[in-house]
């Protein structure tokens, strides 16, 4: 029996040793993971939010294209920000100095993801209030 009290020599979910390290994630699979789901988001965000003022705007098809060209348009800078992490090797995936990047990368993927579509959707109703 180890110290823990388990025959098992497994540490139990209430007790667990000081040398039992936290398993950290792939630094590569974490802003993946952060860059798929803001993508999600801002998607339905571009399509309940963004997408209603500009119907308001429009009658015509030019809403739906310009959900496209919006939604289309941040692919590539998602890209541009994934390309670092990207790069990193097996060694530095793991390695806790890039957690302030990450930081910085995760608040500017939630802000865009976020924000962008409330801040088109203000453009969208600004225009409309100036066409009338």
């Amino acid at each position: 029996m180890d110290i823990s009290g388990d025959k098992t020599g497994k540490a139990s979910a209430f007790w667990k040793p000081h040398h039992v390290a936290r398993v950290q994630k792939d630094w590569r699979r974490r802003i993946s993971d952060n860059l798929a789901y803001g993508l999600l988001v801002y998607t339905g965000l571009q399509i309940f939010v963004t997408l209603k003022q500009l119907k308001e705007v429009s009658n015509s098809m030019l809403p739906y294209l310009a959900l496209v060209v919006l939604v289309a348009a941040i692919i590539p800078a998602a890209r541009l920000l994934e390309r670092h992490w990207d790069r990193l090797d097996d060694a530095g995936a793991y390695d806790p100095i890039h957690a302030a990047r990450f930081n910085r990368d995760r608040i500017i993927i939630w802000a865009v993801a976020i924000g962008l579509p409330f801040a088109l959707a203000g453009i969208a109703r600004a225009m409309a209030m100036m066409a009338e």
